[in-house]
């Protein structure tokens, strides 16, 4: 075998040995330039999934995803520039209410997005559920938007960390999606790509996340701070709960129109609370206020109609139909058949199978089971009961959205089996675990 052959690599970890840093830059790049087979380049991600990655490889690959396309500095922006992500979850749209959120406020954020992986929610393909949408922005049409409106939320393309969208979608289709280290390496190529004030990163933990355990999501947090320190940027993460849907809509149409209504002011809950967190963190840190009123400057950019006049306009911008924020439910895709989610018994919610839920809206075809696989942008779920809520039989509680009325069914079921009930009261759970800062 030639000394370049990939190969190699895979060998290497596949025996539990480290790989140089030029090691990984020769296998990125030959992935990339297409020298580098579909199959040698899964055998490589589960070799990484399995033996792991030390912090050492996993700063190398991110800085070989970065290299491998180009930088979006963002000079002209003038603004504060903030940069967020979340590791994944499900009803996860806060992206969908920060970016605008934060243009009112007098942010920059200029955010690369990926698809749905698994059982979570991808923000590109939510956006794409608006008509004539696009997310295939050049670096220079996210900059002049950013001027302009504030924010803008595109996918990597071949000149914006490229490797990255190749192993995110293979991730998806081998299995290899819940490594701390990949993980790590991909929400942080993105990151280091855009030139950015501050990178803030929201971690999530839980049955419907890909870190079950606190355990796991401190240590993804932990990683992905670290990456930032070694590369000279500044980082905030937070550990945040995903121990059942963060908001109320699982499905891309669907989420698109929670989040309006949120923007709108018309959806109290944790997933404007979880957003309104984020931006006045990201306020805080840009003009040094105190957290209590920069939170309380987020509300009002919700509240002043400001954040939902910036989605307009980021819609707009994007081609989309701007309509959406008037008449979600009139522009959106709808399914065929709606059915109502009743409650087959009572009793108090202790517990969700987030991840169950979101399997559910998977199987309906609003997520992918491979790669290729299309989304069907009207399909998902609405479960409006969360932990801590107390059912009676018969309670309508949800919807799901679906192509046929057997499909339908098959998901009312899967939810109301999701749910585990008892007669004891519980809490909800706390929202925001803990957080993690690279100049610690």
């Amino acid at each position: 075998m030639s000394p370049r052959d990939p190969r190699l690599a895979v060998e290497t970890k596949r025996d539990g040995r480290a790989l140089s840093e030029g090691e990984i830059e020769a296998f990125v790049e030959g992935y990339v330039r297409g020298q580098v087979p579909e199959e040698v380049a899964a055998a490589f991600l589960m070799a990484a999934y399995i033996r792991g990655l030390d912090a050492d490889e996993t700063a190398a690959l991110t800085k070989a995803m970065v290299a491998s396309g180009k930088t979006l500095r963002l000079e002209r922006v003038e603004r504060p520039k903030v940069d967020k992500h979340s590791t994944g979850g499900v009803s996860d749209g806060v992206t969908l209410v920060f970016a605008p959120m934060a243009a009112a406020m007098g942010l920059a954020v200029a955010k690369l997005s990926g698809r749905g992986l698994g059982h979570t929610g991808g923000t590109l393909d939510k956006l794409e559920s608006i008509p004539g949408l696009r997310t295939d922005l050049s670096a220079e049409e996210i900059e002049r938007q950013v001027v302009e409106i504030g924010c803008a939320v595109a996918a990597q393309s071949a000149a914006l960390v490229p490797a990255d969208a190749k192993l995110y979608a293979l991730r998806d289709a081998t299995a290899t999606v819940a490594s701390v280290a990949l993980i790590a390496a991909s929400v942080m190529c993105k990151k280091l790509a855009v030139q950015s004030d501050l990178i803030l990163l929201d971690v999530k933990c839980g049955s419907g996340a890909f870190m079950k355990t606190r355990r796991a999501a401190v240590a993804l947090a932990r990683a992905c701070v670290g990456i930032a320190r070694g590369s000279g940027r500044r980082a905030r993460a937070a550990v945040t709960d995903m121990s059942q849907p963060l908001g109320e809509a699982v499905g891309n149409s669907l989420e698109v129109a929670e989040a309006v209504a949120v923007l709108r002011g018309e959806k109290p809950g944790r997933l404007r609370d979880l957003a309104v967190v984020l931006a006045g963190e990201a306020l805080s840190h840009a003009s040094g206020a105190a957290m209590g009123e920069a939170r309380a400057a987020a509300a009002r950019a919700i509240d002043s109609g400001e954040a939902l006049e910036r989605f307009r306009r980021m819609v707009e911008a994007q081609r989309g139909d701007a309509r959406v924020v008037d008449d979600p439910q009139g522009v959106l895709p709808r399914a065929p058949v709606e059915r109502v989610i009743e409650a087959d018994r009572g009793g108090t919610i202790v517990a969700v199978d987030a991840e169950a839920i979101g399997g559910q809206a998977v199987a309906l075809g609003a997520g992918r089971l491979r790669k290729e696989d299309p989304v069907d942008p009207s399909a998902g779920l609405i479960l409006r009961a969360k932990i801590g809520d107390r059912l009676e039989m018969g309670m309508p509680i949800g919807e799901a959205h679906a192509r046929t009325e057997d499909a339908a069914e098959r998901a009312a079921r899967g939810v109301l089996q999701a749910l585990q009930l008892s007669e004891e009261p519980v809490r909800a759970p706390q929202l925001v675990l803990g957080w993690f800062d690279s100049e610690d």
